[in-house]
């Protein structure tokens, strides 16, 4: 599964392609679930991803579903702010806990889409 980031989309545009997405399902195609979130501008993303988190990020995936004391001590970071980390990041949909409360990411993919605004003639 793939989640999308999207930077610099307008409601407005997002409401038109989820109603496209659903309107495809409606009609019996095969598409692939639409998970994604969204944010204003880079530095609004920034602010929410920082290096550290993308790199808790990696480090969790490639690790699989580990405790968070477990993934701070594979940082070598303090568990309060791995803790932190983790918190913000379940909250944007990056990460969940499983049954027995352990942390994972459930994506293949974290795709960040930031179309460039074109330059005025």
């Amino acid at each position: 599964m793939k989640l999308e980031i999207r930077v610099g989309e307008s409601f407005e545009e997002m409401q038109l392609r989820s109603l496209e997405h659903a309107r495809r399902i409606d009609a019996g195609d095969d598409v692939e679930p639409m998970c994604g979130i969204g944010f204003d501008s880079m530095a609004q993303l920034s602010e929410v991803f920082t290096p550290k988190r993308w790199e808790l990020v990696e480090a969790l995936k490639k690790s699989g579903p580990v405790s968070i004391y477990a993934l701070a001590k594979g940082l070598g970071r303090h568990y309060r702010n791995v803790h932190q980390d983790v918190a913000a990041m379940m909250e944007w949909l990056v990460i969940e806990k499983d049954e027995a409360e352990k942390i994972f990411v459930p994506w293949d993919e974290i795709a960040v889409l930031w179309p460039l605004m074109k330059r005025a003639a």
